[in-house]
């Protein structure tokens, strides 16, 4: 039985915790299970499994080579799904991926394997608020929560809507364009978390670009609930690190989140 996603963000929010959620592309390689539980077990509040497809739209290289990796050893959906059925994490996990690995099989089935693996959550990033209708139904159904990404560029009207119909958190979206390590924290990070915050009692979870301590804990400043970290942690793993680095990667932000 999976672990309620919201419930679970919103107890450890409610307790003054700030929010973690750190990515792994599931069958990366063949310790990614490992990883994820290395990561879980260092302060992590959820983790986010990418599974892995050809041709994304929202991943930056980092992630795209992560995933390149998966695909070379033969990971789908459906390999992905049964490795994680060997997880017991102790935190809620959130699948990562596009509509059409959802639409092969169908919505009703794709969200059946997603709770039969014991995932609390999804993300489809490529399906718009206004076609979400029949695969959040399917989820619905199934006990899965949908997350939606809130776009910096949209109106308070549209910040609105997401709102209302995400599910588990909802992703801030810290900046226009694609996954992947920045210097800086863009000025749209701020303002995405201040925004939502006013929108919504939903946890509020920034990510993309978020890459060092720091930045979370500047992210959090402005009023966002927690982070997703995705490339710094994976970019340790592409180097050679296992487990541990990825570990080490999320004790390093729990702690910064941790001290305030």
């Amino acid at each position: 039985m999976a672990l309620e996603l919201e419930a679970t963000l919103r107890s450890a929010r409610d307790r003054g915790r700030k929010l973690l959620v750190p990515y792994v592309t599931g069958g990366m390689s063949d310790d990614w299970t490992s990883s994820l539980q290395a990561m879980a077990a260092a302060g992590a509040d959820a983790v986010e499994v990418g599974i892995p497809f050809s041709d994304p739209v929202m991943d930056g290289p980092t992630i795209q080579e992560t995933s390149s990796r998966a695909l070379a050893r033969g990971a789908t959906p459906a390999s992905v799904l049964t490795e994680l059925r060997t997880v017991d994490a102790g935190v809620p996990l959130v699948a990562m991926t596009y509509y059409n690995l959802v639409f092969r099989p169908g919505e009703a089935r794709f969200a059946r394997w997603l709770a039969e693996a014991g995932v609390a959550g999804a993300i489809v990033p490529d399906v718009p608020l206004e076609e979400s209708g029949p695969w959040c139904a399917a989820a619905d159904a199934e006990g899965v929560e949908t997350v939606l990404l809130a776009a910096p560029t949209a109106s308070d009207e549209r910040l609105a809507r997401v709102c209302e119909r995400a599910r588990g958190f909802v992703y801030g979206v810290s900046l226009l364009g694609v996954t992947g390590e920045r210097t800086t924290l863009a000025d749209t990070a701020r303002s995405i978390a201040k925004r939502l915050k006013a929108t919504t009692d939903k946890p509020v979870i920034v990510g993309i670009g978020i890459s060092t301590p720091a930045q979370a804990v500047e992210v959090c400043e402005a009023g966002a609930d927690g982070v997703v970290v995705a490339s710094a942690i994976m970019r340790r793993l592409l180097d050679g690190g296992g487990p541990e680095a990825a570990g080490d990667a999320v004790a390093a932000i729990r702690a910064a989140l941790d001290r305030g």
